[in-house]
């Protein structure tokens, strides 16, 4: 497994990465930044951890909106389902947080 750097919120972290995955590995960080950046700049919340957890939400909320049998990957493969890559994707975030000493 590949480890690739990225960058959400200005923080950087590096990311495990399956051989072939970069490109989607990109995509959804740039999701995850996009979404983290827009509840931060609405100025309500500062707290890096609400800011991810509001975040994760709202990307699983759209997620739900799509039927799972029809979720478009990246690579234009479908989905059997959304739920295990929502799950790896909060587990992969929960990880990420918890090495994170500076989320407050």
């Amino acid at each position: 497994m590949k480890q690739i750097e990225v960058q959400i919120m200005g923080q950087g972290y590096v990311l495990g990465c399956p051989e072939g995955g970069e490109t989607r590995l990109s995509e959804a960080v740039g999701k995850v930044d996009q979404a983290m950046c827009k509840i931060r700049d609405a100025g309500k919340i500062k707290a890096r951890d609400r800011i991810a957890v509001l975040a994760a939400l709202n990307l699983a909320f759209d997620l739900t909106d799509r039927p799972a049998a029809v979720q478009a990957s990246g690579d234009g493969s479908t989905l059997s389902s959304g739920t295990t890559d929502l799950h790896n994707l909060l587990q992969r975030m929960d990880a990420v947080l918890a090495r994170d000493n500076q989320l407050i």
